[in-house]
């Protein structure tokens, strides 16, 4: 597969990577869509990107579409990744709401893009560990594509995968070697719901949640989207709920939906 991408296919693959999940690519990510693209080039038995966008642009139930869309979104993620995240749940917001909800005993969380679930598993571990799993708890897990949403509800991860963050001590305890994978306890994937969701669409009726990890989505986002999505999050908040966004994000402009904390090395957002 060695033919460029042509001027007019390119606008066609912005335009709708752009319509399907509203993300943006600047006009220097032609290694991107070669890099993302090249399996799905390979398995139709085509020769060239430019061959799917000939589809793509003719086609018309939408199945060629879709998938070259999720083949453009962003899957990186690994168990406990930015450790002071899950540091400042376990010391700070688990003992506050232990104390607030002792009469009720029930939770909830959210992993907004959640991928192949490490970021929805790595707390509902930290959960068992900090002794609520006799608690009411629901943790949902989100995302825009649904092949990331089979893997992630299969629970069963490759050695590299547990091998990037994961503790010696919970690999022990919460999985079991199938073959050359690693399969995660039925009683860590209980506590965790998988949905397949469009970040851009109204969060209404998903809340209320204690706390949101939204981590490493906005970056994608134009900033008319941005805003529309860090306002729809805060409806998903119980007040004093937690947002959590990755290390380039920020809810700057918004302080009238979340006030700043710092812990340590971190900030939170935390719902007015």
């Amino acid at each position: 597969m060695n033919a460029a991408i042509c001027p007019e296919n390119y606008r066609l693959l912005q335009k709708h990577v752009y319509s399907r999940v509203g993300i943006v690519l600047e006009d220097n990510k032609q290694y991107l869509f070669e890099s993302r693209l090249a399996p799905m080039v390979k398995q139709l038995g085509l020769s060239s990107i430019n061959d799917l966008c000939a589809i793509l642009h003719n086609e018309r139930n939408g199945e060629i579409g879709h998938q070259l869309a999720e083949a453009m979104t962003t899957n990186e993620t690994y168990f406990f990744r930015d450790p002071a995240h899950y540091e400042a749940i376990r010391t700070v917001l688990l003992p506050r709401l232990k104390e607030q909800r002792k009469d009720f005993r029930k939770l909830r969380f959210w992993s907004a893009a959640s991928s192949t679930g490490q970021e929805a598993y790595s707390l509902a571990m930290l959960l068992l560990e900090s002794k609520l799993g006799d608690w009411n708890i629901d943790i949902l897990g989100t995302d825009f594509s649904s092949k990331v949403l089979e893997r992630a509800r299969s629970g069963k991860f490759q050695q590299i995968e547990v091998s990037r963050g994961l503790p010696t001590n919970l690999l022990i305890k919460h999985f079991s070697r199938i073959g050359v994978d690693w399969q995660l306890s039925e009683a860590v994937r209980r506590m965790v719901r998988f949905q397949q969701f469009d970040l851009r669409k109204s969060m209404h009726n998903l809340g209320p949640f204690d706390l949101v990890f939204c981590r490493n989505v906005m970056i994608y986002f134009d900033l008319p989207t941005k805003m529309k999505m860090m306002k729809e999050l805060h409806t998903t908040l119980v007040p004093g709920g937690w947002l959590l966004l990755g290390g380039a994000e920020s809810a700057l402009g918004l302080d009238e939906w979340f006030e700043r904390e710092r812990l340590g090395s971190m900030t939170v957002y935390v719902a007015r």
